[in-house]
């Protein structure tokens, strides 16, 4: 997932935890934080990519009182297809990620995620790309 995903993911669950807070008769208890007990500053493992996120989709299952999210890989369409929609191995039907979580952990998930995208490179102003630690040469598109 690129660093611009994870902060608009992160964005959006918490919209949608803070929009059930205020549902009048909702049943479900909602923290307005991260409880304390759900608070992770462990260091992060790598992972192996399994395949680059391409659409999302995000929502709110009642009948477990979790939030669900979807991330697909990004797809090409193969010509020779009709318009089918292809993954990166070019099978037909794309893996998918689901998750869902208790809305104590999407809370605790939208914090860490915030967290670790802001703790990332910044970005250079004039050609957008990270700038590292160790210095950054600017490589400004050609005119």
């Amino acid at each position: 997932m690129e660093k611009q995903q994870a902060a608009l993911l992160a964005e959006k669950v918490d919209e949608i935890l803070d929009q059930l807070i205020t549902v009048e008769g909702n049943p479900f208890s909602v923290p307005t934080g991260t409880p304390i007990e759900l608070v992770d500053n462990d260091q992060l493992e790598a992972v192996q990519e399994q395949f680059r996120t391409g659409a999302m989709s995000l929502g709110w299952d009642p009948t477990t009182a979790q939030v669900v999210i979807e991330a697909y890989p990004v797809t090409e369409v193969d010509a020779d297809d009709n318009g089918e929609l292809l993954d990166e191995d070019g099978a037909s039907e794309p893996e998918m990620l689901l998750v869902r979580m208790p809305v104590g952990t999407a809370r605790a998930f939208a914090k860490r995620t915030r967290e670790i995208v802001g703790a990332g490179r910044p970005t250079c102003p004039l050609c957008g790309y990270p700038i590292d630690a160790d210095g950054h040469i600017c490589t400004l598109p050609e005119v």
